[in-house]
């Protein structure tokens, strides 16, 4: 999918908003890879961004939870973190598997903000050389294409290693945003869509990009809060605004509402939001805005926050985790205890 540059400039500028200000430099010298490695090797840790068997940002907790925190090791999220790659001056198509600084703002930024999300299970989130963001909205379709078929072979080696080492038939959850809902939908239907591999698949979580209704075979989109073995996600702008994209698209989009998880246009008040984790990781937020699914995307009204009304921002799609946090963090729990009664959870012995 290819984004308008006004469309780009928009969420670039709300980096901000969610808590992803350059905060990430001084953590630069903590990365030391081998030297001569080029490719990732996901037998070393160093290449994973998150992992059960290392302290890494994804382990953090809001300080509000901290004390009813618990890791339940019964079933394991494979997390695609979203681009970090946005400099323009670098003309590289694909990252560098060794940039300190780009593996410092991924750990610092997505990892921590959103990963944490679902870490009352086990997080496994691989780096990879992911596509530069203007892989998106470029003319050279080449160049861009190569990029993302090099960015996904890395997560589909490392996915495997996963599988081959560490989920012992585990029930999965998939989650990703932006540049790893790419990847992930591609992911999803090579190993899942009416693959043997469906029946470990708790549920998915595919935000910040579009979803063809024709994406899938087998998987569906979740209907309820109860479902397991389908999709959620979303596409979150202001309310009232449609990107040109968008309007091409005609409403083909697939989309969950993350404060009813269901797929109805129903209005969901701001009072469904539990809390939203924003600028500030250790502050957790509630109410903060309301949902409605518009044609294929989520509408959100009015930021009940300080200063909120001189938010002008349409294009929330940096925020598409953050704003629903707490919901996201219920919603894994539930899905999770719904999936584990069933004959096919019983394979795995804890």
């Amino acid at each position: 999918m290819y984004v308008s540059k006004n469309g780009f400039f928009f969420f670039i500028a709300l980096f901000v908003f969610a808590g992803c200000a350059p905060k990430y430099a001084r953590y630069s010298s903590q990365y030391k890879p081998s030297p001569g490695n080029t490719v990732p090797d996901y037998s070393s840790l160093y290449y994973w961004a998150a992992h059960p068997w290392k302290k890494d940002p994804s382990d953090s907790i809001p300080q509000p939870l901290q004390k009813t925190y618990a890791i339940d090791s019964s079933a394991d999220v494979f997390f695609i973190y979203p681009t970090t790659l946005t400099d323009y001056n670098d003309t590289s198509w694909n990252a560098d598997i060794n940039d300190a600084a780009i593996n410092a703002k991924t750990d610092y930024s997505p990892i921590l903000y959103q990963a944490s999300v679902f870490n009352a299970y086990r997080v496994f989130s691989p780096r990879y050389r992911q596509a530069h963001v203007r892989s998106y909205f470029t003319t050279d379709t080449a160049n861009a294409k190569a990029a993302f078929t090099l960015a996904y072979a890395d997560i589909k080696t490392a996915f495997q290693y996963y599988l081959d080492h560490f989920n012992r038939g585990r029930p999965i959850i998939i989650a990703a945003h932006s540049q790893g809902s790419t990847h992930a939908q591609r992911l999803l239907k090579e190993f899942f869509d009416n693959q043997p591999l469906q029946k470990q698949l708790v549920v998915a979580y595919v935000t910040g990009m579009y979803i063809s209704n024709t994406a899938f075979t087998a998987l569906k989109m979740c209907s309820d809060s109860l479902q397991t073995g389908c999709i959620c996600g979303w596409r979150t702008y202001k309310k009232a605004y449609e990107p040109d994209f968008v309007v091409k698209e005609k409403g083909t989009g697939l989309i969950t509402n993350p404060l009813t998880w269901t797929t109805g246009n129903d209005y969901a008040v701001n009072t469904l939001n539990e809390g939203s984790i924003l600028l500030k990781f250790n502050k957790i937020k509630t109410h903060v805005t309301d949902a409605q699914i518009h044609d294929g995307i989520l509408w959100i009204g009015k930021l009940h926050l300080p200063g909120g009304f001189l938010i002008r921002r349409k294009n929330f799609h940096i925020g598409d985790i953050n704003i629903f946090y707490m919901n996201i963090r219920a919603d894994v729990k539930r899905r999770v205890n719904n999936y584990l009664p069933y004959p096919e959870a019983q394979a795995f012995k804890p």
